[in-house]
């Protein structure tokens, strides 16, 4: 069973089809750690193409489950190990977002999710962030532990395209690396939910937007966005608005499994705005404090 995260965040930008081409833009669509993967560049030149494109495959060198070679097959095969520098930075951002999150966003449940996809008795008793050891560049796990990043990673490698175009020089870029990122705009999106269909839009103009919805794909009698505890999901679908496609990606995830009185503490903690719904359809929206 291919493993991907619906991350089904659509409608088109404000300029699409032919006004992208008449406004210059260069387009490239692929796949990438399970992910759609599309980039929208505004007065970009193909070096500029081709250095996002190989920042994209950098991410899936390094993050990908798909690929056997990848460091974090590597990681779970030989269970831990020396870190690359990128590597070590997203497993720390894992770490600040299991404690923000309450210990709801916790990357060991791969061993979970694949014992589902076998239709074999999942082994939670190895679910646990604080189990794993995380020292600089080095890591250890737990026997029977393994890592998945499919709830980071995507918003993680968005964010380093986003980077690398900037520093480029780029003033107007759509990427989505399964998550999206935006320098300048207005690029004006849709969220989806699996059920109810489109039930908002947002306007993105150098801002993230993250979308998680369990109801995608199911494992059995679970979701595939998985609480570490064993619990059903809350939420059909949990969308995030943020600086930080990394943090946006991660805080959707746990979000779905997290009580509206935790949604607003966590959405508080991270400075994002989330928009919550229901199974009934209803959309929810909540800010964090400015101050």
């Amino acid at each position: 069973m291919k493993r991907r995260r619906f991350i089904q965040v659509v409608a088109a930008t404000m300029a699409a089809g032919p006004a992208l081409a008449k406004a210059g833009a260069q387009t490239w669509h692929g796949h990438a750690m399970g992910a759609e993967v599309s980039l929208d560049l505004y007065g970009a030149t193909q070096d500029d193409l081709d250095a996002a494109v190989a920042e994209i495959r950098a991410a899936e060198a390094h993050f990908s489950l798909y690929d056997p070679t990848s460091e974090l097959s590597r990681l779970n095969a030989e269970g831990g190990g020396t870190l690359s520098s990128p590597m070590a930075e997203l497993l720390g951002l894992c770490d600040v977002m299991h404690r923000e999150t309450g210990g709801l966003f916790d990357a060991t449940v791969q061993p979970v999710f694949a014992a589902l996809a076998r239709g074999e008795r999942p082994p939670w008793e190895g679910v646990g962030w604080d189990r794993v050891i995380l020292n600089d560049n080095e890591l250890a796990l737990a026997p029977g532990q393994a890592l998945t990043l499919n709830g980071i990673a995507q918003g993680f490698a968005t964010d380093r395209v986003r980077a690398t175009l900037s520093a480029r020089g780029l003033t107007r870029a759509l990427v989505r690396v399964g998550e999206h990122a935006a320098i300048g705009g207005p690029f004006r999106l849709g969220i989806e939910d699996p059920i109810h269909g489109i039930v908002g839009t947002r306007t993105l103009t150098s801002g993230c937007l993250a979308t998680s919805s369990p109801g995608a794909l199911r494992l059995g009698e679970h979701t595939h966005i998985l609480h570490p505890r064993n619990r059903p999901p809350l939420w059909s679908t949990v969308s995030i608005e943020a600086d930080s496609a990394a943090v946006a990606d991660a805080a959707s995830t746990a979000l779905c499994l997290a009580q509206l009185d935790e949604v607003r503490r966590i959405t508080q903690a991270l400075h994002v705005r989330t928009t919550l719904v229901d199974a009934a359809g209803d959309v929810s929206l909540i800010h964090a404090d400015k101050s």
